[in-house]
């Protein structure tokens, strides 16, 4: 399964992605701002891969004037439902449909691993601004929460992947800095969670591609599983998500 396949994946559960998938916490943009050396109020940015909006939304409640961009049919339909007043364009981070020098911020929220970096990079060099920047985050689940890292690697067995590279929080993943390694940036982990019912967990777990591309039975199979295994660890139905944020900001040079 190629990485662009599991890419457009997500077109087939946007509705599960929207109301399922966790948020970031306001730290994020915070640190954003505190590398920017100016608040977003304002401030013209692109939110590329938006999907149904999590992050421009909160880029939004920051006051910047966002436009998004975002090349999934489905993703957008639920992205026009919860963010009607914001513009959003179709298209990717390969080849941004945005003027030269228009942007004071570009981010990724949980998606320029789906870019190809050398051609994302010098696109986002492009469209900003002296003095702008590039902000990349994911939520990343937390290696030291020892149920998490268990389900990690069920996860990880279950869909024949490899495990999360987790262990060193201290260590940027090689993926994440692909393209980036020569131009200077700062990084932030900022620890977060929030409780959500066992439902609610699991149809986040299974929003993400690798079960987006396993298929319906081979999903149900593990849910069940999972359900089981989780119901007597949670008894009252509730989880706690511990997650870390890993943001990179990135100025432009």
């Amino acid at each position: 399964m190629t990485s662009a396949s599991r890419a457009r994946s997500f077109d087939l559960a946007a509705a599960q992605y929207a109301a399922n998938r966790p948020s970031y916490p306001p730290g994020v943009l915070l640190a954003v701002e505190e590398v920017l050396g100016r608040h977003l109020k304002g401030a013209r940015v692109a939110d590329v891969g938006a999907g149904t909006g999590i992050g421009t939304a909160l880029l939004r409640e920051r006051g910047a004037d966002v436009v998004a961009v975002e090349p999934g049919d489905g993703m957008i339909a639920e992205f026009r439902r919860a963010l009607p007043d914001v513009p959003v364009v179709r298209g990717d981070g390969n080849a941004l449909p945005l003027a030269d020098l228009s942007c004071d911020l570009i981010t990724y929220a949980q998606a320029w691993h789906w870019t190809d970096t050398s051609r994302s990079v010098p696109e986002a060099l492009r469209v900003l601004r002296p003095g702008g920047a590039l902000a990349l985050w994911w939520n990343t689940t937390a290696a030291d929460v020892a149920w998490l890292d268990e389900q990690d690697a069920r996860v990880a067995h279950w869909c024949g992947v490899g495990p999360k590279d987790r262990r060193r929080p201290e260590t940027v993943r090689a993926g994440r800095l692909a393209g980036l390694a020569e131009l200077p940036f700062t990084r932030r982990l900022l620890r977060w969670s929030r409780t959500v019912p066992l439902d609610t967990h699991l149809a986040n777990l299974t929003s993400h591609s690798a079960f987006l591309v396993l298929g319906e039975a081979r999903t149900r199979e593990f849910l069940a599983a999972e359900r089981e295994l989780l119901s007597g660890l949670f008894p009252d139905g509730t989880v706690e998500e511990t997650y870390v944020v890993d943001l990179l900001v990135v100025p432009k040079p």
